[in-house]
Parts: C-alpha cells; sequence; structure tokens
C-alpha cells in the first residue's frame, strides 16, 4: 500500500486517523511490551514513562512518513525507535541523578549510532558511566531497528552528513542542558557562539532549534523514498520549522517545568509578550522557508500543524497567559491551525477516555 503526500488539511488528517495513528500505535505497543521486561527497576520506570507520556511525539513526527509514499511503514518503524530513544534519553537525564555531561554524551552515543551505516557492535554498553545498567537490549535493540532502516536507503551516504549534523547538535543540546544549574546557562551561550551560524536567533532559540528531530525525520522519509532533498530541508527547518516545532513544546511546558525544576528556553525571553512575538516570528519564517520546498503544500500543512498539535495539549490550559495569547496563535496561523486545535482536542480526549496514552 502507497501512501500520498497529503496536500490539504482533510487528506492529511484522515491519513493519520486511517493509516500512521494505528501504525505508530503497533508500534509502540511492542516498544512498551519490551520496556516491561527490563531487569533494571530505573531503567524500566523510566523507559514506560517515556513511552506513557509523550506518545503524540511519535505520533506527531510520524506524519513525516508519508513523505515515503510506498516505504511509510519503514518510515515508521524508525520514526518511532529514534523519538522513543530521544525520550526515553531526555527522561534519564532530566530525572536522574546524575550531572555527568560525559555520563549524557555516552548515553546519546545511541543515537548516533542508530543513524550510522556501519555496523555496532551488539556488546556496546551506553550505561557504562552511570549506576543503573542492565535494560535486557533495550536501547540496543532501539538502535539496531533504526539502522535497519537507514542501511535500506539507496545512496544512504548522499543523506548522512545532514542527518549526522542535526542528531550531533541534538546531542550537544542534551549534554549541556542537563548538566548542573549553574553551568546550564554558560555552557549553553559558549556552544551557541560556536555553532549558530544565524545572526537573527537568541541563544535560547538556537538550543531550542537543535532540539527538534523533525528534520531528520522529513530527510529520511525522503531518502527512503530515492529522494535526496537533504540541502533544502537543512536551510527551511533549521532555524525556523525546528525552532517553531521546540519552542512550542517548551511554552506549554512553562507551568510543570517550574515544577520539576527544568530548564525552559521560553523562561528567557523574560515576558509573555516577548515569548508570543518570537513564537509568531518562528511561524513567519517557517511560512517562507517551505514555500519553495518540494511538497509545500505538506510542509505549510506541518507549520499549521505544530502550533494546532501543541496548543490543543491540556497543559497548555494551564498557562497563566491562558486563551488570550493561545487564541491570538492561532487566529495568526490561520484557519488550518484553528481546525487542528479543535481535532487534537478533540482525539487526546478520546485517547484518554481509551487509555492510550498521551
Amino acid at each position: 500500500m502507497t501512501l500520498s503526500v497529503p496536500k490539504t488539511l482533510p487528506t492529511l488528517l484522515l491519513t493519520c486517523y486511517k493509516n500512521i495513528f494505528p501504525e505508530v500505535r503497533k508500534q509502540l505497543a511492542k516498544w512498551e511490551a519490551f520496556s516491561e521486561r527490563i531487569p533494571n527497576d530505573e531503567l524500566r520506570v523510566q523507559a514506560k514513562a517515556s513511552i506513557g507520556s509523550k506518545t503524540f511525539h511519535c505520533e506527531g513526527g510520524a506524519i513525516y512518513a508519508t513523505l515515503a509514499e510506498e516505504s511509510w511503514k519503514d518510515a515508521i518503524k524508525f520514526i518511532v525507535a529514534y523519538q522513543t530513544i530521544s525520550d526515553y534519553l531526555d527522561n534519564l537525564c532530566d530525572r536522574s541523578t546524575s550531572m555527568d555531561p560525559d555520563d549524557f554524551r555516552r548515553l546519546h552515543d545511541s543515537m548516533l549510532h542508530a543513524i550510522s551505516n556501519d555496523s555496532i557492535s551488539n556488546d556496546e554498553n551506553y550505561y557504562e558511566l552511570r549506576d543503573d545498567q542492565d535494560d535486557g537490549g533495550y536501547l540496543q535493540s532501539l538502535v539496531e531497528t533504526c539502522q535497519s532502516v537507514v542501511q535500506s536507503i539507496p545512496n544512504y551516504e548522499r543523506i548522512y552528513p545532514s542527518i549526522k549534523r542535526l542528531a550531533q547538535l541534538y546531542i550537544d543540546l542534551q549534554v549541556h542542558k542537563h548538566v548542573s544549574l549553574d553551568e546550564r546557562v554558560p555552557r549553553l551561550t559558549t556552544w551557541f557562539e560556536k555553532e549558530n551560524e544565524h545572526d537573527f536567533i537568541l541563544w535560547n532559540e538556537f538550543s531550542a532549534v537543535t532540539g527538534s528531530t523533525i528534520g531528520i525525520f522529513s530527510i529520511v522519509s525522503y531518502g527512503l523514498n530515492g529522494l535526496n532533498y537533504s540541502g533544502q530541508i537543512m536551510k527551511a527547518y533549521f532555524p525556523y520549522m525546528q525552532g517553531l516545532h521546540i519552542l512550542l513544546d517548551y511554552y506549554i511546558d512553562q507551568q510543570e517545568d517550574q515544577e520539576e525544576g527544568d530548564l525552559n528556553f521560553c523562561h528567557y525571553y523574560g515576558d509573555e509578550h516577548k515569548t508570543i512575538e518570537r513564537l509568531k516570528f518562528f511561524i513567519n519564517g517557517s511560512r517562507k522557508s517551505t514555500r519553495g520546498l518540494p511538497d509545500s503544500a505538506f510542509h505549510q500543512l506541518i507549520v499549521s500543524g505544530l502550533v494546532g498539535l501543541y496548543l490543543s495539549d491540556f497543559k497548555a490550559d494551564e498557562l497563566k497567559s491562558g486563551e488570550e495569547y493561545k487564541k491570538e496563535l492561532l487566529r495568526h496561523s490561520g484557519l488550518s491551525a484553528k481546525w487542528i486545535y479543535l481535532n487534537g482536542r478533540a482525539y487526546r480526549k478520546w485517547k484518554k477516555k481509551k487509555g492510550l496514552g498521551e
């Protein structure tokens, strides 16, 4: 069965509900069952929690699988496994007693190995610098699943440099943002001055840009379809689309991060008005930068989808600014974002009723 790349909102929503989301749940059910067999208590708890509380990360990312058309199921297999690694390691670093940057980098070696064209030894120990060790092969299996997909891509070496660049920046971010509180901002600002190539974004925005996986998902999905659009995707998605993606994620997480003591990049804007203005800047930039892409109608829908999907999260209701700024962002993003918001609210309520995770 081949999926066509959606060009209209009704087609996108139908494809998601009929094909994408059921396949994502099928893949996640496999990893959830695996996570329940993890011998180490702490690793098992964090693996299960990362799936239960972050299902929508996989669902949202898997929309890019339509770019693979005939190979859409392979794309979902990769996207779900790679995003599950990301969410699992984020939990381990966020909720861990470790503050060791070497430990964080060693854990995230798995994300580089997952996109590698080379076979990785089965005896890799990504946990070697932490007390909790035995995951029963969980992380290694996720890595091997990702590898099995990318190594099937024709001429993978042509798109690999862009994927590796995005993955390396993502890993650097995870290391810098999870160290002790007093080290985080100095490390992130120094890193920003070294790596940033855009004079129109701030250090906290660069950090957000690097925290997204959607550029990787787009390039891999196109690659599975025999297409190399890595250069165009890099220009359009880095910084605008990836920045919009993660800034929205941090925007709705503000209350939760404050309670947990986690770093939140929206906090550094100083006030809500500046936050909204910068979110609008990234919305506008995403609209403009995706117009020249192949399948531009699809990528434009993703802009609306990011705004509608994140604002439909029930966590957005807890923000002090609440409805006023939510409505302002939806108005700025257009009618499609509003429809996706309404669909997202209904879908989240249905999932909650069915006990299908968040």
